[in-house]
């Protein structure tokens, strides 16, 4: 793997997903329903390959949960520690590289007053708890994940991202979006943006139980109908809205152009690694969304 970060979300949510792979078991999100969600969607793969039932999964919804099981070596005690120690740093104003409120995206101003939200670059070398986020980071199980979702072998991964999403100091969410297409996008240039191949995997590693990621699955294949261009930026009760359940341990896989959001609870801890490796087929496009976050500073 060569070297070379990403933005997550006001409102509330609705129905919930759990597009779950347990070795060797994968399911893929539910389609929400009035009470609660449905396991109709759900498939399972006879083969023990939960690579193969993970990409499957998210081609067609747009994300994936994966079970805490199907990664044995993440230490979540040592994950925990480190990241409260980053979380300390940053809201005493001690580690400069911080998502504040209320600005949704990139670049973030290095002034925590206001509250912060996340923690940038934790594998930042003048962090004393860089290795510990290393070694998550290129998990091996992981970086055999990663690659399969991608399409690609593990020699054509390139590092990007790894940054930690945080309670905030108060209630605060992201509006829907899509990561690297614009709010304005016509719905053909919609279409021709989520056509072509995204060459990276994106995450979130929770430590803590995490119902933050709001979602509406399939939305990475389509553009945007009527109703989701017209509705509200923070719109609590867009149709066929999920919101992603992690269990501590758990990986959610998502394609960045879904259309989603985050909610964010300033009364629940929240400590969720959020993380992005790309590949060497990659262009300048990717480039730029990975470099606005200021990782080339370093």
């Amino acid at each position: 793997m060569r070297k070379f970060e990403h933005q997550p979300d006001k409102g509330g949510p609705k129905g919930s997903a759990r597009a779950r792979v347990q070795l060797p078991i994968a399911q893929p999100a539910a389609k929400p329903a009035s009470n609660g969600p449905s396991d109709s969607h759900n498939i399972t793969s006879s083969s023990a390959d939960p690579y193969k039932a993970a990409r499957e999964a998210l081609d067609r919804d747009g994300f994936v949960v994966l079970s805490a099981s199907l990664f044995p070596s993440f230490d979540l005690d040592a994950l925990r520690a480190a990241a409260s120690r980053m979380t300390e740093a940053a809201r005493s104003g001690k580690w400069p590289y911080i998502r504040t409120l209320p600005k949704q995206f990139p670049p973030w101003p290095q002034d925590p007053s206001k509250g912060i939200w996340g923690v940038q670059h934790l594998l930042h070398p003048s962090s004393p708890d860089h290795l510990t986020f290393t070694r998550s980071y290129f998990d091996s199980e992981l970086l055999k994940y990663v690659a399969a979702l991608i399409g690609c072998g593990e020699d054509d991964l390139t590092m990007e991202l790894y940054n930690m999403l945080v309670r905030p100091d108060e209630d605060f969410s992201l509006r829907w979006h899509r990561d690297d297409v614009a709010a304005t996008a016509t719905p053909e240039e919609e279409l021709e943006r989520l056509k072509k191949p995204g060459h990276h995997a994106q995450w979130n590693l929770a430590l803590y139980d995490d119902s933050s990621l709001v979602l509406v699955p399939g939305s990475h294949k389509r553009a945007r109908t009527e109703t989701e261009r017209n509705a509200d930026p923070y719109e609590a009760d867009m149709p066929d809205q999920v919101t992603v359940q992690l269990k501590a341990g758990e990986v959610a896989f998502y394609n960045n152009n879904i259309l989603h959001r985050g909610v964010y609870d300033s009364s629940k801890e929240r400590m969720t690694l959020h993380g992005s490796i790309g590949t060497t087929h990659a262009g300048s496009e990717r480039a730029r969304n990975v470099l606005q976050h200021g990782v080339g500073d370093w």
